[in-house]
């Protein structure tokens, strides 16, 4: 009975670096590097939530502001620290300024 031999290939060091290679990035870089971005996609989220959560904060308060704005602005308002200060108020003298 004859037995078959098998032959082996041998690998050259370029090959075998290559393997190497493939594997390293298979294994360890493709996953961390996955991670990584992960984490910076997650940070990333958090800072836009922070600013959006700042820009409500800021309309809330310029609304605040502008309806101030109109109440000190009223005819009412006016009427009465005109009065106070000892001054009359008269609607003929009072000239509209349009921007």
């Amino acid at each position: 009975m004859r037995t078959k031999k098998i032959k082996r290939i041998k690998l050259l060091k370029g090959e075998k670096m290559m393997f190497f290679l493939i594997i390293l990035f298979g294994c360890i870089i493709m996953p961390t590097s996955w991670v990584y971005t992960k984490a910076l996609l997650s940070e990333t989220s958090i800072e836009l939530e922070q600013i959006e959560n700042k820009i409500d904060s800021q309309n809330d308060a310029n609304e605040a502001l502008s309806m101030q704005i109109d109440e000190l602005a009223s005819i009412e308002n006016i009427q009465s620290i005109a009065s106070a200060s000892g001054l009359s108020y008269n609607n003929s003298n009072i000239k509209t300024i349009n921007e």
